[in-house]
């Protein structure tokens, strides 16, 4: 699915964990894009074989990032060790 997303107009990236828990986030330019992904006929199959296949339950959240920044100590050349 990641790389049909990949060629959606409006695709942003994709960041994924999986441990006991699985989480993928998709990221969209705005809503217009959200919603062509959503209608999307190879991902509407791909959901419906997860619901009758893999999940028991799921949640989706669509939500806009007003913010976003990171630390990474290894980028920081001015600290000494």
């Amino acid at each position: 699915m990641i790389e049909l997303a990949e060629k959606q107009p409006g695709y942003l990236g994709v960041e994924s964990v999986r441990d006991n828990l699985g989480i993928t986030i998709s990221y969209w330019k705005d809503e217009e894009s959200i919603k062509a992904w959503k209608e999307n006929l190879a991902h509407t199959l791909a959901r419906k074989k997860g619901r009758e296949t893999w999940y028991n339950s799921f949640t989706v959240r669509v939500a806009r990032v007003e913010r976003d920044y990171s630390f990474d100590i290894s980028a920081d050349s001015s600290r000494k060790k």
